[in-house]
């Protein structure tokens, strides 16, 4: 993976986190979701034209362009890093690309 520098006054507690079968919890219908106030997820495809970039058309018909958000920005294969962090100095080798192999800091 990554190399990274860590200052000597960094803490970290080593242990195992209680509760470990919360994430497996089956809630078993919408409503309880809904409890928990996640809201569906709709497909844009599934909508009127009005509503997303993907939306609208006869009958079940494809998106006809690239995964977009509601807004119409891609939302897939893009980066998602902030160009510039303050903790990219402290980055000493950054982790081996498939395609590219060893990525320069």
């Amino acid at each position: 993976g990554e190399i990274r520098q860590v200052s000597v006054e960094c803490r970290a507690t080593i242990g195992e986190v209680g509760n470990s079968d919360h994430q497996h919890v089956v809630l078993g219908k919408a409503g309880r979701s809904r409890w928990l106030g996640r809201r569906p997820k709709v497909r844009g495809v599934a909508m009127d034209h009005d509503a997303h970039p993907l939306g609208g058309g006869e009958g079940r018909s494809k998106g006809g362009r690239e995964p977009v958000s509601r807004s119409g920005t891609k939302s897939k294969g893009g980066r998602t890093r902030i160009k510039g962090k303050w903790t990219d100095a402290r980055i000493l080798r950054r982790r081996k690309s498939k395609r590219y192999g060893q990525l320069k800091v």
